[in-house]
Formats: C-alpha cells, sequence, structure tokens
C-alpha cells in the first residue's frame, strides 16, 4: 500500500502488514499521548484505545499536539478520535473519556498487546504497571519535565517504576520544571520506537534500563536498573 512504502526501507512487508492486528492502548492523550497516538496511526497499527478524563485548556497550548483554538474546551479523548479519522481512517480507534482508576483499569487494558504510558500522575502509572502486570502486558513508560525526559520498557514481573518513583521528592517534577513543545516529542518518539520494537520482536528494548535525556546539554545516557 502507498501509504506506508516509506515504511519499508525499515519494516519488512510482513513486519508492516503484522501492525494491523495488534492493538495498543495509550493512557493520556496530553503532551506525550498527543504525538503517541499521532505516531502510531501514521505508522498503521491497526487498533488504538486512548484513555482520557480531561479536556483541553489554554495552557495546553504550548506543548500538546492535538489542542489548538477550536479544541478548547473539549475532550482530549475524543480530539484524538477525530485526529487519527483524519490521519489515518484505517486505524480503528476506541476513545475512554474518562480517567483510568482501579476500578475500570482491567477492563480497559484487557486485550491489548502493548500499554503505553502518557500520563502526569505517579499514582496513575503505579496503577497500570500493576494492571499491565496482572494482565501479561508489556508497558512502555515516558516521563517528561522541563528539558529532561526518560523512558522504560517494562514486562510483567520487573515492577520497574516501583524503583523509579520509591522515593516521594520525585513527585511533581513536571509541575515544577514546566514543559515546553519539544520535550513532549522527543519522549514520545523514543517510546513509539519501544512500542513497534515490542510489536515486531525485533531490536534491543529498554527493559530493565532507563533512558535519559537531557536536551539542556543533548545527553543521553541508558542506566542499568538491574545487576546482573
Amino acid at each position: 500500500m502507498k501509504r506506508y512504502s516509506r515504511n519499508m526501507k525499515m519494516l519488512s512487508p510482513e513486519e508492516n502488514e503484522s501492525l494491523n492486528k495488534f492493538k495498543v492502548c495509550v493512557v493520556g492523550c496530553g503532551g506525550l499521548g498527543g504525538y503517541i497516538i499521532e505516531m502510531l496511526a501514521r505508522l498503521g497499527i491497526g487498533h488504538l484505545t486512548v484513555v482520557d478524563g480531561d479536556i483541553f485548556e489554554e495552557s495546553n497550548l504550548n506543548r500538546q499536539l492535538l489542542s489548538d483554538m477550536n479544541s478548547l474546551g473539549k475532550s482530549k479523548a475524543l480530539i484524538a478520535k477525530e485526529r487519527v479519522n483524519k490521519v489515518n481512517p484505517l486505524v480503528n480507534i476506541r476513545v475512554i473519556s474518562e480517567r483510568l482508576t482501579a476500578e475500570n483499569g482491567l477492563e480497559i487494558l484487557t486485550g491489548h498487546d502493548v500499554v503505553v504510558d502518557a500520563l502526569d500522575s505517579i499514582d496513575t502509572r503505579l496503577l497500570i504497571q500493576k494492571q499491565s502486570e496482572e494482565l501479561n502486558i508489556p508497558l512502555v513508560h515516558g516521563a517528561i519535565a522541563g528539558w529532561y525526559g526518560q523512558v522504560t520498557t517494562i514486562f510483567p514481573g520487573d515492577k520497574t517504576l516501583d524503583l523509579l518513583y520509591s522515593n516521594s521528592d520525585n513527585k511533581g517534577l513536571e509541575a515544577e520544571l514546566g514543559n515546553p513543545s519539544f520535550t513532549p516529542a522527543l519522549v514520545a518518539s523514543i517510546e513509539v520506537s519501544e512500542v513497534l520494537k515490542l510489536l515486531i520482536n525485533r531490536g534491543e528494548l529498554l527493559r530493565r534500563k532507563l533512558l535519559i535525556v537531557n536536551t539542556l546539554n543533548q545527553e543521553y545516557e541508558v542506566i542499568n536498573l538491574y545487576s546482573e
């Protein structure tokens, strides 16, 4: 298909065709989530579930791809669906216009091949790690704050976020440092590359590792989180 012809130098025709059968759940449709949803749709992931209970506000306009003057006051998840339908109507998109909670999370996440963390709440991140583990689904985590970002891929049983967020001082960095337009786009791109590698079972994942991005000094470091 001509739509995906530029994928063919990096993906085999068989890999490209296989993307249509996969189901990916993106939790959060804001700064990270907007870019993640856009890129997954353009790749041709066949089934996307987008989860967000928030509406767009003026303060989102500096960085959130799906926000514009016409979307202010509207559901982030519903706007995500509208965008995907414009970009790639071949993608089947399911909208959950509510927050993921302990009560609804398992039902929302069930049946997906990968869950993607595009949240700004540590408590909800820890919840989706727990629920993804219960459902035996890998989780791709990303977080941003100011010039900085991080990405890791978590398999059931790894409990990587317990290690990253064991110190309460880690909470609230995004609120403290803010976020520009470019950090979400960069970290989202890396998260999507991890999703793709998971789906096609190729390449080296950031499993049990943490990629730390410092765009102020253009430093990129991968840290091993567990001793061998």
